[in-house]
């Protein structure tokens, strides 16, 4: 599991990139043609982990941006 940073140094670190919040969020709310859910339920391997309690039934192990 990836160490837990804290906030101010999260935040320093994508105030780093040049890359908006705005950018940011309609990245992280791109869907998953295999599953249909957003990026963000996908771990750093591309294996969807679900949604909030709901955990993905559809098999899916890559993202693939529709």
């Amino acid at each position: 599991m990836p160490e837990q940073l804290p906030y101010s140094s999260l935040h320093t670190r994508i105030a780093k990139l040049d890359v908006s919040m705005n950018e940011l969020t309609a990245y992280f709310r791109g869907k998953c043609s295999n599953c249909g859910h957003q990026r963000i339920a996908h771990d750093e391997f591309g294996k969807c982990e679900g949604v909030m309690n709901k955990p993905c039934s559809s098999g899916c192990d890559n993202f693939n941006p529709e």
